[in-house]
């Protein structure tokens, strides 16, 4: 991620799932196939260690929705209103447009795919692109605080 100077390419994490409000099991992934079955949406994607603090920013503000991870927790896919790709513009990070057809239509820029935040544990179907933005930036200016901390 290139926002507030910040590299993050080479970040890895082991966090991939995180408890449930009623102590379940995080629900197992998903194939790309039941991602389709969650509604229209489009896709932002984002590098793991960014996308896993905006996961967490976004949980203590009860707006995140479904999350994607790929196998490999190099990346992060927020599922996103239906045409949020023509407006987003938040460097280091992408949007997939699905036109309406739910999951994108060419195999998702996340090889993989499971959930990090399921559709049921959600809080809501998709994540508002604004409130996505905010705690992207959020996330970004945290990462480059514990970075100057090394």
């Amino acid at each position: 991620m290139a926002e507030a100077g910040v590299d993050i390419s080479s970040s890895r994490t082991t966090a991939l799932h995180q408890p449930r409000e009623d102590h379940s099991p995080s629900p197992s992934p998903c194939s790309a196939q039941e991602a389709v079955e969650a509604g229209p949406c489009d896709l932002v994607t984002v590098p793991a260690r960014q996308g896993l603090e905006a996961v967490d920013i976004l949980r203590l503000r009860d707006g995140v929705g479904p999350v994607l991870h790929d196998g490999e927790c190099d990346t992060l896919g927020f599922l996103v209103p239906p045409g949020t790709a023509d407006a987003w513009d938040v460097p280091g990070s992408a949007c997939t447009q699905t036109h309406g057809q739910g999951f994108p239509a060419d195999p998702p820029p996340i090889a993989g795919p499971g959930w990090l935040v399921a559709p049921e544990a959600a809080f809501s179907e998709a994540t508002d692109p604004a409130v996505l933005r905010a705690a992207l930036g959020e996330a970004a200016r945290t990462i480059a605080a514990v970075d100057r901390c090394r």
